[in-house]
């Protein structure tokens, strides 16, 4: 059998707080924020616990991205309605949270012939002079993978945690068979 490590490094997420935001006025009031209309729409707002980002849209649309879990995600959402609640805006809904991407890395316990397996696989990028892992789209599912030949891999795309695991099983099963060839 071989060992799976995996471990959820990024996690971006989007709501909608269904409410405008004056977004001049959240970045007169907090100083944990950026905000540059000329050259982008969105306010930036940094979180320190947990340690996340998140555009603000006037729209009152948001994107959170930093978060390693699913629980830090809907932490980061309730501190990013906290603050907008300082400027008196009261947001009256829980806001749905959409998994937008999630980047995981880890190692598969198996070292790898990147060279072979461009060969052998469809969907796949390699070229060692530019780069030392070779990109993998995994067919029938959203994971897009870079491999490393020493079994190290990242994984983008999925937008679960099991989403995720079932990738990396289905990656580690197609690598087995490639491998025994």
């Amino acid at each position: 059998m071989v060992k799976k490590e995996i471990k959820i490094q990024n996690i971006v997420a989007s709501a909608s707080l269904e409410h405008d935001i004056p977004l001049i006025k959240l970045a007169e009031a907090l100083p944990n924020t950026e905000y540059n209309p000329e050259q982008f729409p969105g306010l930036v707002m940094r979180i320190k616990e947990p340690k996340t980002s998140a555009l603000i849209f006037s729209s009152g649309k948001i994107v959170c991205t930093g978060a390693k879990s699913m629980s830090k995600v809907k932490q980061a959402v309730a501190a990013i309605i906290k603050h907008i609640e300082k400027i008196k805006i009261k947001i009256k809904i829980v806001p749905k949270i959409n998994v937008q991407n999630m980047v995981a890395s880890g190692d598969i316990g198996m070292d790898l012939n990147l060279n072979s397996l461009a060969m052998d696989l469809e969907n796949t990028e390699y070229e060692p002079e530019q780069f030392p892992g070779l990109v993998y789209k995994l067919p029938g599912t959203r994971a897009t993978f870079l491999l490393f030949s020493n079994g190290k891999i990242v994984c983008t795309g999925t937008r679960s945690e099991s989403k995720l695991r079932e990738a990396v099983d289905l990656l580690v099963k197609t690598l087995s068979k490639v491998n025994k060839k």
